[in-house]
């Protein structure tokens, strides 16, 4: 005859009450063990705006990111561009806003970040009606047009509490960090001198030559990155003066409100001086800087019309940025500099911490922005930067 089974009227209480803690442990090890091991859920983002950087950089880069993906957009073309974005990139048509219905993303849990693209002037009031939805806000470069209207835009983020970023892409390019690194460590020694100029040729008038849109020309649009560089290579303070003059205009009929181009220095506090440039009228991609124990310049080789490479610069680029130095070139990995920005805002999101291209570091290149037109405006003055 066999034995039959234990059963609890066969064990003792003792026995009985050790198997069940023995098997709660081990369950609740399971269970702890399943939930580290699950992947955290990719936080859902609505980009504002489908012009060519959300069409040519911050679409593609949303296929790559880890943390985040594209799950909405805001557009003034709804049936058109809308429904084709959502068909093409695999998003619910019910994600589709206007600007009008912009504030109805309140209601909807797929859209947890909203990515602001539009033009300059549209940047404060959309990052407000994204706050008050309750979402998680990066507004593109320049924050916005004027110092008041970013305090306004950031104190909606603050009172709504969600965080806000700026899509200042270059501080995630492995090139840029290492120049940011060594020039926090002061490697290049004293007498820092800096000297940098991004321009491109315009060929006719859109919405960036338009003060009503754009707030100003070429320094709202690529003088940022020049000023930018300079901060970095200062150890990332800000300048307490600048002197600046407009360039003269050699195309009203493109250039008949804001500046064609223009060029200011900075002084800072450490006693750094950046020479800068920045035109809608000419071609550069530079930046250089050179202390007395060292240099550093943005150079690497492109490739022309013609399939011949050359060495140029490529301080701003969205890929390739590339670096020599006394002691050599700097070689690093070549990243999507957009999706690691998304993606770090994410992660900021889920750890609750601040992002390092703040809000606050857009207020400082507005003032700066403010300061350099004061400037100019006032025949190549010296003004002293606000802090």
């Amino acid at each position: 005859m066999k034995n039959e089974p234990s059963s609890p009227s066969n064990l003792s209480r003792r026995q009985f009450v050790g198997t069940l803690t023995a098997g709660a442990v081990t369950l609740a090890a399971a269970s702890r063990a399943m939930a580290q091991s699950a992947e955290p859920r990719k936080l859902g983002v609505a980009l504002v705006g489908l012009g060519s950087y959300a069409t040519g950089q911050l679409a593609p880069a949303l296929k790559l990111t880890k943390n985040c993906y594209l799950a909405g957009v805001v557009t003034g073309d709804p049936q058109g561009k809308g429904k084709k974005w959502a068909a093409e990139r695999g998003f619910p048509e019910k994600n589709i806003y206007t600007y009008d219905t912009m504030h109805q993303i309140a209601d909807n849990k797929d859209i947890d970040i909203v990515y602001v693209v539009t033009p300059n002037s549209m940047h404060a009031d959309q990052v407000i009606i994204a706050a008050k939805a309750g979402k998680h806000v990066i507004s593109e470069k320049p924050f916005t047009t004027n110092v008041p209207d970013a305090l306004r835009a950031m104190a909606a983020c603050k009172a709504a509490k969600v965080k806000l970023s700026i899509g200042y892409r270059l501080h995630f390019d492995p090139t840029v960090q290492e120049y940011m690194r060594m020039a926090k460590a002061k490697e290049f020694g004293g007498s820092v001198k800096m000297d940098g100029e991004f321009s491109f040729v315009a060929r006719s008038q859109e919405w960036r030559q338009k003060k009503q849109y754009a707030g100003g020309g070429p320094l709202m649009d690529l003088g940022v990155y020049v000023m930018q560089a300079s901060c970095m290579g200062a150890g990332g303070v800000p300048p307490v003066a600048v002197t600046a003059k407009f360039d003269p205009t050699t195309k009203p009929q493109i250039f008949q409100d804001v500046e064609e181009g223009l060029k200011w220095t900075m002084e800072f506090p450490g006693g750094e001086v950046a020479t800068c440039a920045a035109s809608y009228n000419a071609s550069a991609n530079r930046f250089r800087i050179e202390g007395d124990k060292g240099w550093l310049d943005f150079k690497g080789m492109v490739t022309g019309r013609d399939g011949t490479q050359r060495e140029a610069g490529n301080a701003f680029m969205y890929t390739g940025v590339r670096a020599v130095t006394n002691k050599g070139p700097l070689t690093f990995p070549q990243v999507n500099q957009q999706a690691g920005e998304m993606d770090d805002f994410a992660q900021c999101i889920r750890e609750g911490r601040e992002s390092r291209v703040s809000a606050e570091m857009g207020l400082r290149d507005l003032r700066i922005i403010e300061a350099i037109y004061e400037s100019a405006n006032n025949g190549s003055k010296r003004v002293l930067v606000k802090a």
